[in-house]
Order: structure tokens, then C-alpha cells, then sequence
């Protein structure tokens, strides 16, 4: 595939703000791993950009923060970014843009809905930022996060992820800190599955799943904070 025959690619760079000077980029971005083989663009899916986007997304968004919000202190910086920069936030803004329609998937997993999966949605929306970051520069890329980010800055109060919400409970109640262990990690390497167990004193341990092993953690911690009764 031809970056120029790739369907919908200056819709999306439409979208994005941005003419890529190498389309190359975008379509590695927007290539799921399970059509990689076929893709004689990119050879390869957005993995590799995701690792980068990841970075790249921590840093605006860490800069953004501190302009900002000039009495946060790192603490509350910290929390807000957690925010910012979690899967489910990447997936909003994937589903804005719609980004899930680009996606390059193999027919196995277009059948299993994989386009509408926050977890895939997430990690495209990095390689995409990442994708932005080489062929545009860091300003490329902090445009489309300052304008699809800004609704998710207008929290009044800095939140706390579950994680933290969880320990800070227990360190309140003189207990020893959450533990988490990892019970099973299943399915393919770009579709990994993890359940996690939390367990805190005075309370009955939780299981979670997620796409990754700190997701999992997260949703853990969030189920026996709801059945503590406590909010995040």
C-alpha cells in the first residue's frame, strides 16, 4: 500500500492540522500490528511510534500543566497529567477524530471490533502524536494535543488515580500499603490481557482486567475503592 492510496489520508491530515511530508509516517501510525505483513508502506505497525508518542504526549501536556496551573504543586501537577495522559483520555479524543475509521487492520481483527477497542484507539492515538513529532517537530504535535486536549483540562479540582487514592486510604488507617499481584496474562502480543488482584487490610482483595499490567492495577484499585465505599 501506497501512502496515496491509502483511503482517507488528507481527511485525516485534515484533521490532525498537518500535510505530512512523509504520508510514510502517518500510515506506520495508523497500521495495526496483525496487518503489518501486508503493509508495504509501513513494514511494520505503530508499536514503535506508540513508544514514542508516549513520550512526546508526557512532555506537552507536562509543559501545558505547568503553564497552566501556576499554584499547583507537583503533586497535584502529577495527578492531573495521570489524567491527561491515560488510556481512557487518549481514547476519547481517538473517538472525536474518529480515528478508529483509518486504522489498518487485518479482516480477523476488524471482525473482532478491534477499531472501536480503547486500548487499540489509545495506542494509535500515540503513534499518531509521535507520527506528528518527526515529520512536523514538537510543534506539531503540541497543536493537535492543545486542541483536542483542552476540553480535559477544565477539571476544577486536580483527580487522583485510583492507585494512589487506594494508598492514600490505607496510609490514613495506619495499614500497610496495597499489594498487587499479577494472576494471569493472556492472548497475543498486541492484544495482551492482564488480571491483577489488590489486597489491602480490613478489606476483600478485587480482580481486575486490563491491556496493560498498570491498567489492570488501575481498575483493580478502583473496584475496592468502590467497595470501600471511596471515590478516586
Amino acid at each position: 500500500m501506497n501512502p496515496e492510496a491509502h483511503t482517507g489520508l488528507g481527511r485525516i491530515e485534515a484533521t490532525l492540522g498537518h500535510h505530512f511530508e512523509k504520508p510514510a509516517l502517518l500510515v506506520e501510525a495508523l497500521t495495526h500490528p496483525s496487518a503489518a505483513h501486508r503493509n508495504v508502506t509501513a513494514r511494520r505497525g505503530y508499536e514503535r511510534l506508540e513508544f514514542l508518542g508516549d513520550r512526546v504526549l508526557g512532555l506537552i501536556v507536562a509543559k501545558l500543566l505547568w503553564e497552566r496551573f501556576p499554584h499547583d504543586d507537583e503533586g497535584a501537577l502529577t495527578r492531573r497529567q495521570v489524567a491527561l495522559v491515560r488510556r481512557e483520555t487518549l481514547a476519547a479524543v481517538a473517538r472525536e477524530i474518529e480515528l478508529g475509521d483509518f486504522i489498518v487492520v487485518s479482516s480477523g481483527e476488524e471482525a473482532a471490533g478491534v477499531r472501536k477497542n480503547t486500548s487499540v484507539l489509545a495506542d494509535v492515538c500515540e503513534a499518531v502524536i509521535a507520527a506528528l513529532y518527526l515529520d512536523g517537530g514538537l510543534a506539531a504535535a503540541q497543536r493537535f494535543v492543545e486542541c483536542f486536549w483542552a476540553p480535559h483540562f477544565g477539571a476544577t479540582q486536580p483527580p487522583r488515580d485510583p492507585k494512589t487514592a487506594l494508598q492514600e486510604w490505607a496510609q490514613a488507617r495506619g495499614l500497610r500499603l496495597p499489594t498487587y499481584t499479577v494472576l494471569d496474562t493472556a492472548g497475543p502480543p498486541h492484544r495482551r490481557r492482564f488480571t491483577v488482584i489488590v489486597a489491602v487490610a480490613g478489606a476483600e482483595p478485587e480482580t481486575a482486567s486490563g491491556a496493560s499490567k498498570r491498567e489492570a492495577e488501575a481498575a483493580a484499585a478502583a473496584a475496592l475503592l468502590a467497595a470501600l465505599g471511596e471515590r478516586a
